[in-house]
């Protein structure tokens, strides 16, 4: 699915903008390299991770809701595609959510800021655990070998959250979301959401082999640190 109005010109005004960052994200390694590094990576990883990935939804599944979540973000040139990861949230998220937000203006702010909570009521005793090791994401490597995501990138967003990019908008729509990324590795929750968008456009204009290999020996660093959220 394409969804035009994300990729639409905003009457020319931040046209010279874009044409930079499209030429940024032009070269061998990001259209020939880093697609192929991707897809090798994944198949010789999906062995290994698809055992670990059943056991996680098996024991998910142990409280009556389904194993896996695929929620909807948008992806390159505005694709929308279901990013796959293990559910960490009570079967009824989207209620409680709401409720929790109708109760308490401090949340409220907080998610129309970040659209994240810090004390989030919707997640369970094992999502908490699957967040701080990022095991959650495990599912992804599906996404990867579909071509929807890259191991790295920028986190993939949500509809209402691609305004908050302004003018930067056509740097996060030049690249496929990443499992790991910039963000990942920098602070997670803990960076405002302006210093999120300078930190995908830096690495709009920072990708190549020796940065992606080094995010990924970050992440590994991190997930054995437990730092997610």
């Amino acid at each position: 699915m394409f969804d035009a109005g994300y990729y639409s010109d905003d009457s020319g005004i931040f046209s010279s903008q874009r044409r930079a960052y499209r030429e940024k994200a032009q070269g061998p390694y990001r259209s020939v390299v880093k697609p192929v590094c991707d897809l090798l990576l994944a198949l010789a990883m999906l062995p290994l991770l698809a055992p670990v990935i059943a056991l996680l939804w098996a024991l998910v599944r142990m409280d009556g809701g389904p194993g896996f979540f695929g929620h909807r973000r948008i992806g390159k040139n505005g694709k929308v595609f279901r990013c796959w990861k293990i559910r960490t949230m009570v079967p009824n998220a989207e209620a409680k959510l709401q409720q929790h937000l109708a109760a308490n203006p401090a949340a409220r702010a907080e998610w129309a800021r970040d659209h994240k909570l810090t004390d989030d009521p919707r997640i369970t005793r094992l999502g908490r655990f699957l967040r701080e090791t990022s095991l959650d994401e495990l599912p992804q490597i599906w996404n990867v070998l579909t071509g929807e995501m890259s191991f790295v990138g920028p986190r993939p967003v949500v509809r209402a959250e691609i305004t908050k990019y302004g003018i930067h908008r056509t740097a996060y729509l030049l690249m496929k979301p990443g499992i790991t990324g910039l963000w990942q590795v920098s602070g997670r929750n803990d960076v405002t959401y302006a210093e999120r968008v300078e930190m995908d456009v830096r690495y709009l204009n920072d990708q190549s082999l020796a940065t992606d290999s080094r995010l990924l020996l970050l992440t590994a660093k991190s997930v054995l640190g437990r730092t997610g959220r």
